[in-house]
């Protein structure tokens, strides 16, 4: 698995991640659309004025994330036409790319421009693009410190290295991941980081900021052999207990026995 497609495995597993993304960035689009058919943008007044908004009419959409309820905007005096919903299929991953570099880096405002211009909007401004690039960067942000249970009882520590490009070469990076198992059973990814290494201090700024969205009581932490894992995890988490997730327990048992 690389490093885009965890990214996308922790945005969809919150079950409306990344359906909240989507769902606000065509909603974006389509008052765009109507602000160029009505010839002013919104709460905007003018001569140019060809037709005046009438509020909203419930649209769904459905995506391989589930079914979107969209917000299409409605002209008074004439029809409002969007291409959204018969182009987003074509867009979807181009738009899934986006929000993942907006995760990872900060999204460009090029990438932005060539999503909203395949989904049928022409003649975008520059401020236009670059406002909803910065807004996708903080709805992002919004999702990666949402809110979580204060009571936890089963976390899953985890690294995985990968080669990212940075700048004109490609070095190392570690892309460390907490899943909780929540008091209903359900799993929910928690945290995703991209760091330079996998050290005690990197895994004790992960769980601090855990504790920050409101995990207070963890029973359980599960991880490799990694001994910064359980410094930190010990640490941050009192009177947690601490146990070796039997995939790596099996393969540090293997490495022991003769073939």
């Amino acid at each position: 698995m690389n490093l885009r497609d965890i990214v996308l495995n922790y945005l969809t597993d919150n079950e409306k991640g990344i359906q909240q993304l989507i769902t606000w960035f065509l909603n974006d689009v389509m008052n765009e659309e109507v602000s160029q058919q009505a010839g002013v943008p919104r709460y905007a007044r003018s001569s140019s004025t060809r037709a005046h908004r009438n509020g909203y009419r419930t649209r769904s959409l459905k995506t391989r994330f589930g079914d979107l309820v969209l917000q299409k905007p409605q002209l008074r005096e004439m029809p409002f036409e969007t291409k959204v919903f018969e182009r987003y299929s074509r867009t979807e991953r181009a738009l899934v790319n986006v929000i993942i570099e907006s995760y990872l880096q900060g999204v460009s405002t090029r990438n932005v421009e060539n999503v909203i211009s395949h989904l049928g909007v022409n003649q975008l401004s520059a401020s236009y693009v670059s406002k909803v690039a910065q807004e996708l960067d903080v709805k992002v942000n919004e999702f990666v410190e949402r809110t979580i249970d204060s009571y936890i009882p089963y976390l899953f520590v985890d690294a995985s290295n990968f080669k990212v490009r940075d700048g004109a070469k490609y070095v190392n990076k570690a892309l460390l991941v907490v899943a909780g198992v929540r008091i209903d059973g359900y799993r929910e990814i928690l945290a995703a980081r991209v760091a330079d290494a996998e050290h005690e201090l990197t895994w004790e700024g992960i769980f601090s900021d855990l504790k920050e969205r409101g995990l207070d009581k963890v029973d359980l932490i599960i991880s490799d052999g990694h001994t910064g894992i359980q410094s930190a995890s010990m640490r941050m988490f009192p009177g947690s207990s601490w146990q070796m997730c039997h995939v790596h327990f099996i393969r540090a048992v293997l490495r022991k026995v003769p073939r």
